[in-house]
């Protein structure tokens, strides 16, 4: 029963929380003149990103390794498969070039950094944490620097500027609750799985992934919502390359991170690499430059699947 109240509290402040952090980041896009897509990928994925990074951290201090590992790998894939594909079958996303030139091509080279880090060896170890740290650095001085809006703004006169103090109010606010409704439903999730005897990286990469993805999917169902698609689709794309560069590195700086169960390198990495590849022929097939409904579908209809041959 504590778990079941644990899960309902966790999502309440979620969603909550999402729509705090969409108000504080468009207005913090508005006063900056930033391009939105900027701010989908660097405020709201930090924010939202912060559930894993909590979670994995304490996971490989506490001795849980897989657990750390599982829920990055299975948050990536949920991040795709699940909230992508649930956010365009609510609403299409039209994407421009910069998409495909720059932030799709970042993601793909974080998710190879981490494979070729983690396939061999079996291990995260420090200097590996410091690097995809500093390439991490040097991407988000790119974005500040060069990048353009990667999706139309559909309706840039809804917009409303915020006063300073109310901005950074949402942000905290949103940020908090967030990390405090990840919390409740990850506690939750994990007491009603351990009942079942589930193994570690198995509840990392589904019950723990998927709770540490609701941000992900609160924030860019109110994004589609409220028609902010630029800061939906970045943020998502955002939160892949923050969960790889700054969750794991971090975390690797902080403790060294060894893989126990080979199910991770022997199935989950694999389709991580292979759902965040499919957005690009996505993207292009069967209408140029857009996600519609039918996008949607196979995202989802790939993450049951991953989840079906998992638990199997």
């Amino acid at each position: 029963m504590q778990n079941s109240i644990f899960i309902v509290l966790g999502l309440v402040l979620l969603i909550a929380g999402g729509n705090w952090l969409l108000k504080s980041a468009v207005a913090l896009s508005m006063r900056l003149n930033i391009p939105k897509i900027v701010i989908g990928m660097t405020v709201v994925s930090f924010a939202t990103s912060a559930p894993e990074l909590i979670v994995s951290i304490k996971s490989a201090l506490e001795g849980f390794p897989d657990l750390a590992l599982g829920n990055v790998v299975g948050s990536n894939i949920a991040n795709i498969g699940l909230v992508l594909g649930i956010t365009v079958i609510l609403g299409s996303i039209d994407v421009n070039k910069s998409f495909y030139t720059t932030d799709w091509p970042v993601m793909m080279i974080a998710s190879a950094l981490f494979f070729g880090f983690i396939y061999f060896d079996g291990v995260l170890v420090r200097y590996e944490g410091l690097l995809m740290v500093t390439f991490l650095f040097l991407f988000l001085v790119y974005l500040l620097r060069f990048q353009k809006p990667a999706v139309v703004d559909e309706l840039p006169e809804d917009d409303e500027p915020l006063p300073l103090y109310k901005t950074v109010l949402f942000l905290g606010i949103g940020g908090v609750a967030l990390w405090g409704g990840s919390e409740l439903l990850i506690n939750g999730a994990v007491g009603l799985a351990t009942l079942y005897g589930v193994s570690e990286r198995v509840i990392g990469v589904t019950v723990v992934s998927v709770g540490t993805s609701i941000p992900e999917l609160a924030a860019s169902i109110i994004a589609v919502i409220k028609k902010e698609k630029a800061i939906s689709l970045g943020n998502l794309i955002g939160s892949n390359i923050f969960n790889i560069l700054a969750v794991l590195g971090i975390t690797s700086i902080i403790t060294p991170v060894k893989v126990l169960d080979q199910g991770l390198l022997r199935n989950d990495i694999f389709w991580m690499l292979g759902i965040s590849f499919i957005i690009l022929p996505l993207v292009f097939f069967p209408k140029g430059l857009r996600l519609g409904w039918r996008d949607g579908i196979i995202l989802v209809g790939l993450y049951v699947t991953f989840v079906y041959f998992t638990l199997g």
